[in-house]
């Protein structure tokens, strides 16, 4: 039995800045991911795209993120069961509650936090003639190694942040990108859309706005697209790699299960502190839902921080927070 004060499931940049704000309330935490290894989504899908939004970083890869949010949890010694999935939440008589995975681990927490980010997750595919028949083979879902699309001829297809941010990204890397839109405008971020149409103004891409994928083709590997307009024309491609970037279709999986208030595939919660509909329990990050809800990552570090104070009530019943500040290992706490 491992025994913490608050487990955290999942080991996201959310659930990792969790573990932090927990730490300078003098409370453990332990983390548990399906993942092998930490980082969620940023070090399982895109390693080395580019963050934008991150307070003090113009732009910092995701992977770099992840690895100096390790740095900044290290003083508070966190532990990790990483490789293994949550299959079971048991509450105790005095309130706390044993997390239980499904290869027999157990931990016994005071206060449980869920930062799945989308749960289980799998890409969105278009409905597309061949499709299946090439993914590995000039299809791409998730770009791991930005590099072995140097020189080549890629097709991006999409239109929200993901598609955006590569776009700009691979303009420097590949030989030429294709960015294909079904719509006229972006979902994305308006100073990255702005960008994409610098970039095809000054000829550095090609922007094929109010097309859909319609038909890929090849001989064992991928290396013919053809789209389709409003207007029922088709363009043929020549290309060596395609990259639908369509956004993630989330589970929840047995967190479903737990009779938590669930609209949409995501958590209801309290916006006061984040807590869920069952008392000690919170849920931060993208996993859970609000009005105006954003997902974005500093979205969820705000949420883990209010989530902390609120959870040390659990953890400490007979204390109050005090806000006179010492210092832990070089980190100012309370």
């Amino acid at each position: 039995m491992i025994t913490t004060d608050i487990c955290i499931i999942g080991a996201g940049p959310v659930g990792l800045f969790a573990v932090f704000e927990a730490g300078l309330l003098k409370m453990r935490c332990h983390l548990i991911d399906a993942l092998p290894q930490v980082g969620g989504q940023l070090t399982e899908i895109y390693p080395h795209k580019p963050i934008y939004d991150i307070p003090g970083y113009p732009a910092i890869n995701a992977q770099e993120l992840i690895d100096k949010q390790m740095e900044q949890i290290a003083p508070f010694h966190p532990t990790f069961t990483l490789g293994e999935r949550v299959e079971a939440l048991e509450k105790q008589d005095d309130g706390s509650y044993i997390v239980k995975s499904n290869e027999g681990t157990c931990i016994h927490a005071q206060v449980v936090v869920i930062a799945g980010g989308l749960g289980s997750f799998e890409p969105r595919k278009p409905e597309v003639e061949g499709l299946v028949d090439f993914e590995g083979k000039g299809i791409y879902y998730i770009i791991k190694n930005p590099e072995q699309f140097r020189d080549r001829k890629i097709l991006i297809a999409g239109g929200g942040d993901s598609a955006l941010d590569w776009t700009i990204f691979l303009s420097e890397i590949a030989e030429k990108v294709t960015l294909v839109h079904r719509s006229d405008s972006f979902r994305g971020a308006p100073d990255s859309a702005e960008k994409v149409f610098d970039l095809a103004n000054r000829g550095k891409i090609n922007l094929l706005l109010s097309h859909n994928l319609a038909r890929v083709a090849g001989t064992g590997h991928l290396t013919d697209v053809t789209l389709i307009n409003k207007q029922k024309q088709e363009i043929s491609l020549k290309i060596d790699a395609l990259i639908p970037l369509f956004g993630l279709s989330p589970k929840l999986g047995p967190i479903a299960d737990w009779n938590l208030a669930i609209d949409k595939s995501a958590i209801s919660v309290n916006t006061v502190d984040y807590s869920t509909n069952i008392e000690r329990i919170y849920a931060i990050g993208d996993i859970n839902t609000y009005p105006g809800k954003l997902k974005l990552i500093l979205c969820g570090y705000h949420e883990a921080a209010l989530m902390a104070q609120s959870a040390f009530k659990y953890v400490y019943p007979a204390q109050k927070l005090s806000f006179k500040y010492t210092t832990v290992n070089g980190i100012h706490a309370f």
